[in-house]
């Protein structure tokens, strides 16, 4: 197959590029579609058929979730059976963005896209082109991460093309993603409430809206086996990992990174560092980078500085362990769960 990348860069190119994937996805096909989290591997929500393929193109474990996408209230309430007050707050402060909420499903909503459970995830993605396409397609997209399973996910459209060029028909390039990691995902099935991952949206923000009575740890880590109904992605114990391995380490100046590297077999030039407060200087490794002290910062450039580690040949990745505090504690889980 041969895969299509398309700019949106301007009026013309946007509206060619919707009118392209628009009639690719009502045709069953996939689509790599941008939004402000990560790029989405989208399908068409109502058509079990078309969303299988994701699981194919991916190596997606059929036991793992798909978030729905919307572009209006109207239909985010066609893909749940019930929409509490609750949903109605969080939707009015915080969409459209990176916040997902897993309430009942409707009958409209495939078994496949919820692994055969009995809620689904619904989020309204801010970027305009995804908007664009679902509006025009008036059907929710089945949208994961467009990216082999388990693998980084991917924040621009060569990282995609990387990844599954020849897999898919269309990938369009809607620039860089601005947040740069996954969505926040709020169980509102539940009372109380539960977080199940971790996101941008922070816990006091939700608290904000939510009150009281909100379950701010996130659910257990699932092995992933066929007896385990997972009600959102992310949930794997292992998820968002390079090629290499990656390991988090807290260091007191270069001596002491220098000993604790020297624990592992890989040579220095295949050694990788990703840092944000001590940086290394006098070692030779092959690659040192310099992190945001910003959370907002270092969440949109994470996952573009580990597809650059996997690319020029890292080995070993240490990533100095981000700091303590709730706005770091999205990036510290997806982190966690590339370690693993």
């Amino acid at each position: 197959m041969d895969t299509e990348v398309i700019a949106t860069n301007n009026a013309s190119l946007f509206a060619t590029a919707v009118a392209r994937a628009s009639a690719l996805l009502r045709n069953g096909q996939l689509v790599a579609l941008p939004t402000e989290t990560v790029y989405g591997l989208a399908a068409n929500a109502w058509n079990a058929d078309a969303v299988r393929r994701i699981f194919q193109v991916k190596g997606r474990p059929p036991q793992n979730p798909i978030i729905v996408h919307v572009a209006s209230l109207e239909l985010a309430r066609r893909c749940v059976s019930d929409w509490p007050p609750l949903a109605a707050k969080l939707a009015a402060a915080f969409w459209p963005g990176p916040l997902t909420m897993v309430l009942p499903r409707s009958p409209e909503i495939p078994d496949v896209v919820t692994a055969g459970g009995r809620t689904v995830g619904v989020r309204w993605p801010s970027h305009p082109f995804i908007q664009a396409v679902i509006r025009a397609c008036d059907f929710p997209l089945a949208a994961p991460s467009a990216n082999r399973s388990n693998q980084i996910s991917p924040t621009n459209a060569d990282h995609v093309r990387k990844d599954l060029d020849g897999r898919i028909p269309l990938i369009v390039d809607g620039g860089q993603s601005q947040v740069g990691i996954e969505s926040t995902v709020l169980d509102l099935s539940c009372s109380p409430p539960r977080l199940l991952r971790p996101g941008m949206i922070h816990a006091e923000s939700l608290l904000a809206v939510v009150g009281g009575g909100f379950l701010q740890t996130a659910a257990p880590d699932h092995s992933g086996g066929a007896e385990t109904l997972l009600r959102s992605p992310g949930l794997l114990p292992k998820h968002y990992s390079p090629k290499a391995t990656l390991v988090l380490l807290q260091w007191r100046d270069e001596d002491d990174l220098a000993r604790q590297i020297a624990t592992y077999p890989n040579k220095l030039d295949r050694v990788h560092v990703i840092a944000h407060s001590i940086i290394p200087l006098r070692q030779n490794f092959g690659r040192v980078s310099v992190m945001p002290h910003d959370a907002e910062a270092f969440a949109r450039a994470l996952y573009a500085e580990l597809h650059q580690c996997d690319e020029t040949g890292a080995e070993l990745i240490i990533v100095e362990t981000p700091p303590s505090g709730e706005e770091w504690r999205a990036i510290t889980d997806r982190l966690t769960r590339a370690a693993r």
